[in-house]
């Protein structure tokens, strides 16, 4: 059973501090990288947590800047700096090969982690992944939303997930569209799973199939459950998950 304690921290270059919990074991081991205003509290990276810790399997989950329990404001968040996060979390405190899962806006940044080190990658696995979502969103937006955000920087937007409203910045969306994974070809030496709900109301699940028609690899599965909503966190959707984990961890 996972028991959440003081997280350990890993201090960034401009003396951010970002949150994470590491257990140490075999290889493959596993990252776990959440959404957009989630945090490594949730019940995936727990679930995960836990299955790792039962079969001695390297784990590690951690805090984006302005995300949970890690140094800085949301607001001054950005693609291109959560990913760099996760890539000092990949590179200071996970040791060996790696399978990466990303839940969401986690799927972006799992699969820029898969380009900036490919020798580190033993698997993916994407939740309902939102890569390049910031183009989407910013198509969405009606023009009044636009002309707040080019006005004031920032739009607070209502989620259903959280009493807070997500802060919506400028400078995220125009950021972001410097790191976008779908407009080119990515090869993947190793097993790619996706895992998505038909019924997601926030990520198509039709963007799954433009993710695997921009993979170049041979070993690729999409699973649809056609009830299933974004966040996947039912628990036929926690043993889907954990299955998937550990079949790519034995394969690998």
């Amino acid at each position: 059973m996972t028991i959440d304690t003081e997280p350990t921290y890993l201090t960034r270059e401009d003396g951010t501090r970002i949150a994470y919990h590491h257990t140490p074991g075999s290889t493959p081991g596993v990252i776990f990288c959440g959404g957009f205003m989630s945090d490594m509290t949730g019940t995936k990276a727990l679930a995960l947590e836990a299955a790792c810790q039962e079969s001695g399997r390297s784990y590690t989950r951690f805090d984006y800047r302005g995300h949970g329990q890690s140094g800085a404001a949301f607001e001054s968040g950005t693609i291109g700096l959560w990913a760099e996060d996760a890539l000092a979390v990949l590179d200071q405190v996970a040791q060996g090969p790696q399978i990466i899962v990303g839940s969401s806006m986690g799927g972006w940044i799992m699969l820029l982690l898969a380009r900036a080190r490919p020798d580190r990658i033993a698997g993916l696995i994407g939740i309902a992944p939102a890569p390049d979502f910031v183009l989407a969103m910013w198509d969405d937006f009606p023009d009044k939303i636009k002309a707040a955000l080019n006005k004031d920087g920032v739009y607070y937007a209502p989620s259903e997930y959280s009493e807070e409203p997500y802060a919506i910045t400028l400078q995220l969306i125009e950021e972001g569209r410097q790191h976008l994974v779908l407009q080119d070809t990515l090869v993947v030496n190793y097993p790619v799973r996706i895992l998505h709900g038909m019924a997601d109301p926030d990520v198509p699940w039709q963007r799954s199939l433009e993710i695997v028609e921009r993979l170049q690899g041979d070993d690729i599965v999409v699973t649809f459950s056609k009830s299933g909503d974004h966040r996947l966190s039912e628990p036929d959707d926690i043993a889907r998950l954990i299955h998937t984990m550990e079949t790519l961890a034995q394969r690998a």
